[in-house]
């Protein structure tokens, strides 16, 4: 998303962009987008700087860290930047503050919930579907199985 410097009015504008994920460079081996990124941005420019109000909005999904199952993960935030003009720029890339403010709101550990069990350790099913029956043994460290 580029503007142009010299087309913002004095009142300011307000653009709307829908970008793929794949031209910002969002997808990792564990986030991934179900559609583009929509971004609306009010522009305003006084004299020496530009000033950007972001609404950013994407549709993201990953597998949970605990039980691998797959889950979505809405995107919304909003945030504002400022660029000093310089009359050598006569444009303004946009993405790669939107690529950056996304990308710090990527979780660590993703987690299909809070109070995701997990899997069993001893056979593997998914502790949030079934309980297993296995015997586990709880200790400082965590839980063990007794086999």
């Amino acid at each position: 998303m580029r503007i142009e410097v010299s087309r913002i009015p004095t009142d300011g504008m307000t653009v709307s962009e829908s970008l793929t994920p794949q031209a910002l460079d969002l997808e990792t081996e564990m986030i991934k987008f179900r559609g583009p990124v929509t971004v609306l941005a009010d522009i305003s420019r006084i004299t020496n700087a530009v000033t950007v109000d972001f609404t950013v909005q994407a549709k993201m999904y990953s597998r949970c860290s605990r039980c691998l199952e797959e889950f979505d993960m809405p995107f919304s935030k909003e945030f504002q930047v400022s660029f000093p003009v310089d009359i050598s720029e006569p444009s303004i890339d946009l993405d790669p503050e939107i690529r950056e403010e996304i990308i710090l709101e990527y979780p660590i550990k993703p987690l299909c919930k809070a109070q995701c069990k997990g899997l069993c350790l001893r056979c593997g099913k998914n502790l949030n579907q079934i309980n297993c029956g296995c015997k586990v043994e709880k200790s400082g460290e965590g839980l063990k199985h007794l086999f």
